[in-house]
């Protein structure tokens, strides 16, 4: 909330460092150096995460993260990004679309935690748009050369030097800077707490919501639903908790990628092998049609169902133009718990791209691991 939205609700902001004195007592310390105290009944946490470097020699020296990529005066030039996460994709993917040489470090996989059927279409479509990629490779340091460019280090030989190296390998949360062991809370060592189903810490009167807490989705709208949520329960007699079940979230690379719920490797693993069912499709978008440069491109659907409860839509993802917004009306019906059948029934716009989802026939089954067509599939 703006601070001027913030006066007119009559709630008192403070612009400064807080850290706990007490379960009820918060230290305050303003940018010169000020410090006052103040208590309160509740005090819930919300302070994020910070990007991680990764601990490499000369990295704090040498590298930007996400916090300073939009903030650099001069263009980025040859750039080499570290990391495989959807921060690392979605910035490889917009510095090569200006045209600047650009390399992906990859140590293990793309899109870790993300189906990955998905993230091999996307890096297969990086390619093709000017992403170079390298992979099973992590840098072992890095060092500024007399000319302000970065030489990079893998196996401490000297591998390759840019004008910028960006580094997305992860985020840390901030509860290891607030003092919680004046209150006895325990975080772990990537910086997080954790809580209860009502957002509680260990500590009765103390709450933690977004990023900063275990296990839960790293996303701002994430963070304000909980947010919401929790002021109902504490403020106004409210008893509803945060569903963190089948949110829908979107990764902007060069081929956006809508996704809710499962991925295909997590579907198998909550839900048995024998009992999916997955439809896909590849779709061309109709501003695609005619464009010369995209007469390869081709959008993709894939929708992960459960046969046990008669084929419930368990996962969904859409690989194409503005796939952020076809999601988030998806996300409506998978909330409502819609089935296979549901999207069978729902009769299509013509010529949108989302109308994919109404004509998915061609399906597979898991056999031993394996993907094979399902009987009577089209």
């Amino acid at each position: 909330m703006p601070r001027k939205s913030c006066a007119k609700k009559n709630i008192k902001y403070y612009n400064s460092f807080a850290t706990f004195a007490g379960p009820n007592t918060i230290d305050l310390t303003d940018k010169n150096g000020k410090k006052e105290q103040v208590t309160a009944k509740y005090i819930l946490i919300a302070c994020g995460g910070r990007p991680n470097l990764g601990g490499y020699p000369g990295a704090e020296e040498c590298c930007i993260s996400s916090d300073d990529v939009f903030w650099k005066k001069d263009n980025p030039g040859k750039t080499l990004v570290v990391g495989a996460s959807y921060i690392a994709l979605e910035t490889a993917g917009f510095i090569a679309g200006f045209g600047f040489d650009t390399t992906i470090m990859v140590r293990s996989i793309l899109l870790r935690g993300f189906d990955q059927e998905i993230a091999t279409r996307i890096g297969d479509y990086m390619k093709t748009k000017g992403c170079k990629f390298v992979r099973e490779t992590v840098p072992s340091k890095f060092e500024k050369t007399a000319d302000g460019k970065i030489k990079v280090f893998v196996d401490d030989k000297e591998y390759d030097t840019y004008d910028t190296v960006f580094v997305a390998i992860g985020r840390t949360g901030c509860a290891g800077w607030l003092n919680l062991e004046a209150v006895g809370i325990p975080y772990n060592k990537n910086g997080k707490v954790v809580v209860d189903k009502n957002e509680a810490t260990n500590v009765p009167n103390i709450y933690a919501i977004g990023d900063v807490i275990e296990g839960m989705p790293e996303l701002t709208p994430v963070a304000i639903q909980a947010g919401r949520l929790l002021a109902a329960r504490l403020f106004a007699s409210k008893t509803r908790l945060m569903d963190y079940s089948d949110i829908a979230t979107t990764v902007f690379t060069p081929l956006e990628y809508g996704v809710i719920g499962y991925s295909e490797e997590d579907a198998i693993k909550e839900i048995g092998l024998d009992n999916l069912v997955i439809y896909h499709t590849l779709a061309k978008p109709l501003e695609w049609a005619l464009s010369e440069e995209r007469s390869n491109d081709y959008g993709f659907f894939k929708v992960i169902c459960d046969k046990t409860k008669n084929e419930k839509v368990v996962g969904m993802h859409i690989l194409g133009p503005n796939a952020g917004e076809v999601t988030q009306g998806m996300a409506v019906a998978i909330k409502a718990g819609c089935t296979k059948e549901h999207l069978d029934e729902c009769v299509g716009i013509h010529p949108t791209f989302a109308e994919g989802f109404t004509t998915l026939y061609e399906s597979t089954v898991k056999k031993n691991g394996e993907a094979v067509a399902a009987p009577g599939s089209c």
